[in-house]
């Protein structure tokens, strides 16, 4: 009632997208019905805005912070890699994250515990997003269960890989999350990716990835493979 006499207007219905009108995210479509029963102008008529989370498929919840650079990493050594990899690239638009560049596809041979298995195709993204770490963790979990990847031995075999490398200046151990990524500053393969997206690229700490390339020299093979997109 307090609303109508605000609009100067009977309301017919009113349309919220969230219950908890503390929440700066709340946004109301209301109209209201004339003195002739007709339909009076929306007093406010922005799209709902609807919150993202792990209830469905590829949806996940802001954390507030504004949306922030991100790395991810590519890669797969078993079937089609090359529309593994370009599966990952269109499933992660599927699932409402901002694509921004694809590096090149780079052949890169097995390094970790498991040597006696194919080359990988390896490849880095840099997308756009406001979600939380976990929550674009999750999306990259979905997204490698999407392609088939089943449970197999660590640095094994594997039909796709979307490892979160870097989220903004975030810097946060969980049970399931590390950033940076540890292998950011360890692995040629995940390197050369990323600095072909931003030569200039650096971690919350200053480190300039380009030195860390440097610093392991010659001892893995990355070859440029040719263009995702």
């Amino acid at each position: 009632r307090q609303m109508e006499a605000d609009l100067g207007t009977k309301l017919d219905w009113v349309a919220v997208d969230h219950w908890n009108t503390d929440n700066p995210h709340v946004h109301l479509l209301v109209r209201g019905v004339d003195d002739q029963g007709g339909e009076a102008g929306a007093a406010d008529e922005r799209p709902p805005h609807r919150c993202r989370g792990d209830a469905a498929p590829g949806l996940a919840v802001s954390d507030g912070a504004g949306e922030r650079v991100a790395y991810l990493g590519l890669g797969s050594n078993v079937g089609d890699r090359w529309a593994s990899l370009r599966g990952a690239i269109a499933a992660l638009r599927r699932h409402g994250v901002s694509v921004d560049a694809v590096s090149s596809a780079y052949e890169t041979e097995p390094v970790g515990e498991i040597l006696d298995q194919p080359d990988f195709l390896n490849a880095a993204v840099r997308i756009g997003t406001d979600l939380e770490p976990e929550a674009l963790l999750s999306i990259c979990k979905a997204i490698e269960a999407e392609s088939g990847r089943t449970a197999g031995p660590r640095h094994g075999p594997r039909t796709l890989d979307v490892d979160l490398l870097l989220l903004g200046d975030v810097e946060l151990v969980t049970d399931r999350l590390r950033l940076p990524h540890p292998e950011a500053t360890s692995r040629c393969f995940v390197l050369v990716p990323l600095l072909e997206l931003d030569p200039g690229l650096t971690l919350p700490d200053g480190t300039r990835l380009s030195d860390e390339l440097e610093a392991l020299g010659d001892g893995e093979r990355v070859e440029r493979a040719g263009a995702l997109e």
